[in-house]
C-alpha cells in the first residue's frame, strides 16, 4: 500500500473499532462509571497502572480498588487521613502490591493539594520538557517526591529509561484524545492531541511491523518514536486514534 491507501485502510479501521462497544470489554469501563472529571481521571489513573495481564483480572482488580475508594476516588484522595489507607492492605495486582497502593495514594492526594490534581502535574512536567515522553519522565520524578520504597517506582515507567511507557501513554490518550465517539474522554486541555504518543503493545508493535509503519524490533521508547513520527504523518491532529486500528487489526487477526 501507498501512503494514501494506508491512512484509507487505517482510517476505515478505526472507524470500526472506536466504538463505545469497545467500552465494557476494556478496562476503560472504570473511569466511564463517572462523570466528574477528577473521578475519571484518578479512577482512569490507577486503572491504568495495572492494566497488565489478564484483562479480567484488570478489570476485577480496578473495580476492588474503586470499592475501597468508596466509589468516589477523588473525595478519598482530597480526604483520607493516613489511617484510611489501612484498608488497602492485602490489596494485591501482580506485583503492584498494598505498599506500593499505599504510596499511590499519598502520591495522588500530594498532587492534588500542591498542583491541583494530575491534569496540572502532566502540564508543568510537560511544560519543562521537550516532548511529551520527557515529560512522562518529569512526571514521575514529581509523583514520587513523597516517601516511597524504591521497588514502587517501577509501577511509572519512564521513556527516558528506553520505556514504551505503554499505560500511561494509554491513560493520557484517554484524558487528553477529543473522542467524537464517546469511548476516550478529552477532559484535558493542558495537553495536546497531537502530542499523544501510541500506547505500544504486542500487537500494535506487530501490526505496525506488518504495515511497514514500524521497523525496530523492540516495544520500547525508541519504536514509540518511530511510531508517532509515522502516525504523524498520517493525522497530525490525532495521530493516535490509530490505536484502536492498530489494536483491532492484532487482537481481532483482521489483517
Amino acid at each position: 500500500m501507498n501512503k494514501k491507501e494506508l491512512k484509507e485502510f487505517l482510517d476505515h479501521k478505526v472507524e470500526i473499532y472506536n466504538q463505545p462497544d469497545f467500552i465494557p470489554h476494556d478496562p476503560i469501563q472504570i473511569p466511564h462509571r463517572f462523570t466528574e472529571p477528577k473521578d475519571i481521571a484518578i479512577s482512569g489513573f490507577l486503572t491504568a497502572t495495572i492494566s497488565w495481564g489478564n484483562r479480567k483480572s484488570i478489570i476485577n482488580n480496578a473495580d476492588r480498588l474503586m470499592e475501597l475508594m468508596d466509589h468516589s476516588p477523588a473525595d478519598f484522595i482530597r480526604n483520607f487521613q493516613p489511617k484510611d489507607l489501612d484498608r488497602f492492605e492485602g490489596f494485591v495486582h501482580r506485583t503492584f502490591n498494598s505498599d506500593d497502593c499505599k504510596t499511590f495514594m499519598r502520591a495522588l492526594q500530594d498532587i492534588e493539594l500542591r498542583d491541583g490534581g494530575l491534569e496540572f502535574a502532566f502540564a508543568k512536567a510537560n511544560k519543562a520538557s521537550t516532548n511529551l515522553q520527557e515529560g512522562i519522565s518529569r512526571f514521575k520524578q514529581r509523583f514520587f517526591e513523597v516517601e516511597h520504597l524504591q521497588r514502587t517506582q517501577k509501577h511509572v515507567s519512564d521513556p527516558l529509561k528506553n520505556s514504551s511507557a505503554k499505560r500511561i501513554n494509554m491513560f493520557l490518550r484517554w484524558m487528553v484524545r477529543k473522542d467524537l465517539n464517546g469511548v476516550d474522554f478529552g477532559i484535558w486541555n493542558q495537553l495536546s492531541m497531537s502530542e499523544l504518543s501510541l500506547p505500544l503493545d504486542v500487537h500494535t508493535g506487530n501490526i505496525s511491523r506488518k504495515l511497514k509503519l514500524l521497523k525496530r524490533k523492540q516495544n520500547d521508547a525508541k519504536a514509540v518514536l518511530e511510531l508517532d513520527n509515522a502516525l504523524r504523518k498520517l493525522d497530525p491532529v490525532d495521530p493516535v486514534k490509530y490505536d484502536y486500528a492498530l489494536f483491532g487489526l492484532g487482537v481481532f487477526k483482521d489483517l
